[in-house]
């Protein structure tokens, strides 16, 4: 009994520490995959001679994304080096335990080669004073008979485990080392793009007054489109309003919106992403630039950089709301889920109407490229009616 409540309590214990390494090893895998996009965003800035502040970006991305995978390995090493100790100590416990087993094997193999013959094991039931003593020498000779086979099985079983465990500890030793030759690769070439970024800083220094300058300036345009995207989303909501004959500062859905809205919401943290493959350069919310630090910057969404040609996809089954060009920006697709939006800015194609009906991951238009920089970025953006909502909690491993 007491075995079996060991199994119920360990078989869910190993489980969710396989789950544990296979989700380490999912996000390593992201990883580096985001660094080899960082890589060829790198090539792209050199190519095209990109000023000193999109390559110190760029490069801090890289270091960044570096650090993350030095660090994730460290927790692999470490979780290696807590099962080789687990390991270990089983083996040695198995070790002992055989050399127990085997030592009383062996003494009843002795004992019964001194009374192996038919005649002794016949003299022995004969002499018994009695039938039912006869029947319980019977019994327990059968008993010994059953017991020695036991334990011969047990020996078999630990012997077949200690095998086992001994492979595993052989494969894990292996991975360890090979864990710790990508650390230290990795580290080498963190030094390295480190060395770099600090030579790039000195010169970016030189002209930060420049540079700050530039970063305001963006940051005053991107105010002006979330202010005219904000605009939008007030009028479709008083839209609907008018149509229901009510006044409220929320969108008024009929049935099937409510539905829609309702999936869309039930999908929270699970929705694909607005583009096929694609590295974060700017988060929700509002935060130090990376690269001038007296420079604070905000974002109602996520900066996506993507390979050139690259389309944007709706993340959701919806309704165009809106296709917005104005002076100073590129074209921006707003797309309603019920009462939550989503926005798709910086394209330079569009592929869909207004009014027009799309289902999740629809391609929905062509990302800009910049031809300076040779960077090619989707601004991403989601609101429940008007407010901003992070990106980061509604799309699948966003993190």
């Amino acid at each position: 009994m007491k075995k079996w409540i060991w199994l119920l309590i360990l078989i869910p214990v190993l489980s969710l520490a396989q789950d544990k390494k296979a989700a380490l090893e999912a996000q390593k895998k992201r990883l580096q995959q985001e660094i080899v996009q960082i890589n060829a965003l790198i090539k792209t800035s050199a190519k095209k001679r990109a000023n000193v502040l999109t390559q110190v970006e760029t490069i801090q991305l890289k270091m960044d994304r570096q650090d993350a995978l030095i660090r994730l390995t460290n927790r692999q090493i470490n979780r290696l080096n807590q099962e080789i100790n687990i390991n270990l100590r089983n083996i040695e416990k198995l070790r002992t335990e055989l050399t127990i087993l085997k030592k009383d094997y062996a003494e009843m193999v002795v004992s019964a080669r001194k009374n192996k013959s038919t005649q002794n094991r016949l003299m022995f039931l004969l002499s018994s004073e009695s039938f039912w003593q006869a029947y319980k020498r019977m019994a327990y000779m059968k008993q010994y008979a059953a017991y020695r086979k036991q334990q011969g099985e047990q020996i078999a079983a630990k012997t077949k485990a200690l095998q086992q465990y001994t492979s595993d500890l052989v494969a894990q030793r292996k991975d360890k080392k090979q864990l710790i030759e990508e650390n230290r690769k990795s580290q080498k070439e963190l030094d390295s793009i480190r060395k770099r970024q600090n030579s790039l800083v000195l010169e970016l220094k030189k002209r930060e007054i420049n540079y700050t300058a530039q970063i305001k300036k963006k940051e005053k345009q991107q105010e002006a489109i979330d202010k005219e995207i904000a605009r939008l989303i007030r009028e479709a909501i008083a839209a609907s309003n008018k149509k229901a004959g009510t006044k409220t500062g929320n969108f008024v859905l009929t049935p099937e919106a409510k539905a829609l809205a309702a999936s869309f919401a039930t999908n929270k943290g699970r929705l694909p992403w607005p583009v096929k493959k694609g590295v974060i350069t700017q988060r929700f919310g509002t935060q130090r630039h990376p690269v001038v630090r007296t420079t604070t910057i905000k974002s109602n969404g996520v900066s996506l950089s993507v390979p050139a040609g690259a389309s944007a996809r709706s993340v959701f089954e919806g309704k165009v709301l809106n296709i917005v060009q104005f002076k100073g920006s590129n074209p921006i697709v707003l797309i309603q889920h019920g009462n939550y939006i989503t926005s798709y800015k910086n394209l330079s194609k569009v592929y869909v109407k207004k009014g027009g009906r799309v289902t999740a991951k629809q391609a929905i238009g062509q990302i800009f490229t910049n031809k300076d920089t040779g960077k090619t970025t989707l601004q991403f953006s989601l609101f429940q009616n008007t407010t901003p909502q992070n990106p980061a909690l509604w799309l699948y491993q966003m993190k």
